[in-house]
């Protein structure tokens, strides 16, 4: 269940989030969200992926783990990475909207909602969300920036999107990872840049694919899965580890 409220420093004066990373918390997934706008750092420790949401929309997803609800990056309330994708760090926030008078026009403009269902939200452990006279503390203004992040990568996603398809370079891949001899997990259903049609785009496709600033996108995706061996040896670590 969940509970979104318009986030309101006199109705949440005293609220903490807790902040360390834990199955509880629903933080044990095998993939989650990511957005072009923090490719740059998502690629440097997950491998990036694509795959269609239930209405058809492609979608980029950074992956934590080889099976379902296993990741990798959980140790013990830690995240072992050095970065950690916007949408597991935004906690219980997100992005609602809400009607305001700007220069004299209507207009829905982006405010900060919080899920008071969420286990993380609570008023004793964590991080303060507003100071004692009703500011904001250095956490939620963090916050506040990962959601501008997720906000403008949603948007971008769509027209990336739509120029990687309108250029052939999106295709199905299958991801077979071998942790043991007898051990092998194989992903299916998502999608990655075909390489040999990205080489081959002509001068005009490829300014046009820079200028729009997905290029560096695609590129980035590619890089992304020498990732993949990264995930293989944490898991052979882990299993070892269990031995």
């Amino acid at each position: 269940m969940t509970n979104h409220v318009l986030l309101n420093n006199l109705a949440h004066r005293d609220m903490r989030v807790i902040t360390r990373y834990a199955a509880e918390f629903g933080d044990n997934v095998h993939a989650v969200l990511t957005f072009p706008t923090e490719y740059g750092d998502v690629q440097r420790e997950y491998p990036i992926l694509f795959r269609k949401d239930a209405g058809g929309e492609f979608q980029s997803i950074a992956l934590l783990g080889l099976a379902q609800g296993e990741n990798l990056f959980l140790d013990h309330g830690q995240w072992k990475a050095s970065y950690v994708p916007g949408i597991v760090a935004r906690g219980p926030f997100l992005i609602g909207f809400q009607e305001q008078e700007v220069d004299g026009e209507t207009r829905k403009e982006p405010v900060i909602h919080v899920d008071l269902d969420n286990p993380r939200v609570n008023e004793s452990e964590g991080e303060a969300v507003f100071l004692q006279h009703g500011g904001n503390t250095p956490y939620l203004e963090r916050i506040a920036s990962i959601l501008r992040g997720i906000q403008e990568g949603v948007a971008m996603s769509k027209a990336m999107f739509a120029a990687f398809e309108s250029h052939d370079l999106l295709e199905p891949v299958k991801i077979e990872a071998e942790v043991l001899t007898d051990v092998k997990y194989v992903l299916k259903g998502f999608h990655t840049i075909n390489q040999d049609r990205l080489a081959q785009l002509d001068g005009e496709a490829l300014q046009n694919l820079n200028k729009a600033g997905f290029l560096q996108g695609a590129f980035l995706a590619v890089a992304s899965l020498n990732n993949v061996k990264k995930l293989i040896d944490m898991k052979q670590q882990r299993v070892a580890a269990s031995q």
